[in-house]
């Protein structure tokens, strides 16, 4: 009871910092706007200056905040910013839906069957512990350059975490939940596919919108490294500005990324609202559709794929079977009480 009278009493003397206390939202917005006004104000300050000699960092490493927002124009008219923008998408979202098709159930496998996960194991360390670097010449010298060398690239580097974390969110999912499954009548692959998956898939997701994230980083290394005539990408937008100018292209490049990033997590955290609304809120738009497609689903295969003989002879008779056959009244039989010769025959 002290206990908790000392912490009440901490709380009341500092409201702003209460361990895992709860903040409004508007409280979170003007922190984290503070924060960015901060560190613009930190660049307008070193950058503040007419030359670079009355700068404490010089315009040729860093140009001021002004500078750096007026060739906006040029990046998105003359090189091609929105094209450039999209490439790099494609890369990466291609490259990482491979990963997710092929890690995924490799993944469901390793965390349900211990065996399946000591197989795995080997690759999952050495995906998980190679220098992302060491991975951009080996895509280079099996998959050439272009496009295709960019997907195997996020693909290799991406696929033993999607393998780990997807096995991860499988094992913890409740021993009750599968004592359950069993006691109802549910078999091995049931209990997996009906239970185990669907518990898991919100952990996975987020562990999902991470390491897209983290792919979404990866793939400036692979379009920085150029390699003949290829070209395209936000990557391949920072080599050009390294090299030709302007300086202030790369920063204005750095400051859209993470935009670009934080809207595609948005993207990928409304659909997880929508697939599970009992977690993260929402109306579950999206689960009625998968529910609504499911069950048509059903309606159709239960119409096209009629049970065939010898099924249909081992099934129950038809009504109209009864009336046509019906079924002789068995004789009674009777027995006789052991040790008691002069009582009745009963039934």
């Amino acid at each position: 009871m002290a206990t908790e009278d000392t912490t009440v009493a901490s709380a009341k003397k500092l409201p702003w910092f209460p361990i895992r206390g709860e903040i409004g939202i508007v409280t979170s917005v003007l922190l984290g706007l503070s924060c960015i006004a901060l560190v613009f104000g930190l660049w307008w300050f070193v950058t503040l200056g007419e030359s670079s000699e009355d700068r404490i960092v010089s315009a040729l490493a860093l140009p001021s905040p002004s500078e750096t927002f007026s060739t906006f124009e040029q990046l998105w008219n003359d090189r091609e910013l929105v094209s450039n923008t999209l490439t790099t998408l494609y890369r990466v979202a291609a490259g990482f839906s491979l990963a997710t098709v092929i890690g995924v159930p490799l993944g469901v496998l390793a965390g349900c069957f211990p065996p399946a996960k000591a197989f795995l194991m080997p690759l999952i360390l050495f995906g998980r512990n190679i220098p992302i670097a060491a991975l951009v010449p080996l895509s280079f010298f099996f998959f050439g350059i272009g496009d295709s060398q960019k997907i195997v690239f996020i693909f290799m580097a991406t696929v033993a975490f999607v393998i780990a974390d997807t096995a991860t969110s499988i094992i913890n999912v409740g021993q009750q939940y599968l004592d359950t499954a069993y006691t109802v009548g549910a078999n091995r692959w049931q209990t997996i596919i009906k239970v185990m998956v669907p518990l898991a898939m919100p952990s996975v997701l987020d562990s999902l919108r991470l390491l897209f994230g983290l792919a979404f980083g990866y793939i400036m290394l692979a379009e920085t490294i150029k390699l003949g005539t290829e070209s395209g990408g936000l990557g391949h937008l920072i080599s050009m500005s390294q090299r030709r100018g302007p300086r202030a292209h790369i920063y204005l490049i750095i400051l859209i990324i993470p935009v670009v990033a934080f809207l595609i997590d948005r993207v990928l955290f409304a659909i997880q609202k929508g697939l599970f609304p009992h977690k993260y809120g929402g109306n579950g738009w999206l689960l009625g559709i998968f529910r609504t497609v499911a069950g048509a689903w059903g309606d159709v295969k239960s119409k096209m794929f009629q049970p065939v003989p010898p099924f249909d002879q081992l099934t129950l008779a038809t009504t109209s079977d009864y009336e046509a056959k019906p079924v002789p009244e068995k004789t009674p039989t009777f027995r006789k009480r052991r040790g008691d010769d002069n009582a009745e025959w009963r039934p």
